[in-house]
């Protein structure tokens, strides 16, 4: 079966003069091309947007609207439209004027048909290129913004299942320690709740929360003897205690994305008062997710129970926190702290205990989402064909 030949271009050939019109509409006709024709620029926009006209030939001077206005028309109404004006001796300002406004070629009038016939095919062939890559760069736009909507997917499910790993870490040394199971995650809820308070969003706020999950992690580098002793310890024992911010810190300051976190690991156990440790920070030189922590961690130690005491009440919590302001705690946190109130530091506690890791539901969750990531980056579906570059124009000379 014989392909079906492409339709012949349409072109709008435009003069005021009928005898030029006609001639030149008459010679293109023989070489192939479907030629229309108006007799002004009015004219010309109407029957150029009636259908698909790649290319409009266009005398530069007419009576009424000329070619000027016509080329800055179809520019901004059909721009995908090819524009060749012709144009009579001595008006070279005005041909170099059309150029710049968007024609792709001018030339003399009378024309000769070698010439029109040349200039036609450079303004096709130039149009065809621009249609090609307009396709690419829509094409390559829409590419985009698909691999960005999945990137951005991927780093989120990334994001959540590190958060996870985290978590199980964190529950790992919770239940090492017997008698504080899901300390680390309520004290990151309170510690959040008090932050959102005072302000902080965002990316500072999912930093302090980080470093309120992971205030123990030194912990990994206590002895158990120490660690799990039920009664006092001794002063080179609480010496080995002592260490575990360092020993936390010393842990993930390496790690990028726990860089901001690993200070307040380092700074969690000083007071605002200079009287903590291991470096005796005081006021604003704690970092101000460690001076938040404070307070949380205070809380939550004071109103769980332990195996040698009951934990106390969120009353009797809450009115020694107020009680230990400028001293122990920031003060600012402390009213920040306050301003939650029972009911809502009450309701915090009751809802951590409705939420329970699942560890093998997260493993399974990092594993897809790293899949997920590694499949995208590996993809070449942004490899298209490059299109080509556009060949010179070579317009006819004003003599």
């Amino acid at each position: 079966m014989e392909a079906i030949p492409p339709a012949p271009p349409r072109i709008l050939i435009v003069d005021d003069d009928d005898s030029v019109r006609d001639v030149i509409s008459v010679l293109l006709a023989e070489e192939g091309y479907n030629c229309v024709v108006a007799n002004g620029a009015e004219m010309a926009l109407d029957v150029a947007g009636e259908a698909e006209t790649p290319l409009v030939i266009s005398d530069m001077k007419m009576p009424g609207k000329d070619g000027l206005w016509l080329l800055d028309n179809l520019r901004e109404r059909l721009p995908d439209t090819s524009v060749i004006m012709l144009t009579g001796y001595g008006d070279t300002e005005s041909a170099v004027d059309c150029l710049r406004r968007g024609a792709v070629d001018y030339l003399l009038k009378p024309p000769k048909l070698t010439d029109l016939i040349r200039a036609i095919e450079r303004a096709l062939a130039k149009r065809r290129i621009e249609l090609a890559r307009k396709r690419y760069q829509k094409k390559l736009e829409r590419k985009v913004r698909d691999r960005t909507a999945e990137l951005r997917t991927a780093f989120k499910d990334i994001a959540n299942t590190y958060q996870n790993t985290l978590l199980a870490l964190v529950a790992a040394l919770d239940a090492r320690e017997h008698e504080t199971s899901d300390h680390s995650q309520r004290v990151v809820s309170y510690t959040s709740a008090i932050a959102n308070i005072m302000g902080i969003q965002g990316k500072e706020l999912d930093e302090i929360g980080r470093g309120a999950l992971l205030h123990d992690i030194g912990k990994i580098g206590v002895p158990d003897a120490v660690l799990l002793k039920p009664g006092k310890l001794t002063p080179d024992e609480w010496m080995e205690m002592r260490k575990h911010p360092d020993i936390g810190f010393q842990m993930i300051q390496n790690i990028p994305f726990l860089s901001t976190p690993a200070q307040i690991v380092l700074s969690h156990q000083e007071r605002w008062d200079g009287a903590g440790y291991p470096r005796n920070l005081q006021k604003h030189e704690i970092h101000v997710g460690a001076r938040i922590f404070a307070v949380a961690d205070t809380l939550d130690a004071m109103t769980s129970d332990r195996p040698y005491r009951k934990g106390t009440t969120f009353a009797n919590a809450i009115q020694e926190i107020k009680r230990c302001a400028n001293t122990q705690f920031d003060p600012e946190v402390v009213r920040a702290f306050l301003d939650i109130g029972e009911e809502g530091l009450v309701r915090i506690k009751l809802e951590m205990a409705e939420r329970k890791l699942k560890p093998l539901e997260a493993e399974a969750r990092a594993q897809e989402a790293e899949a997920e990531l590694e499949r995208l980056t590996e993809e070449d579906d942004l490899e298209l064909t490059p299109v080509p570059s556009a060949p010179p124009l070579s317009g006819n000379k004003v003599a």
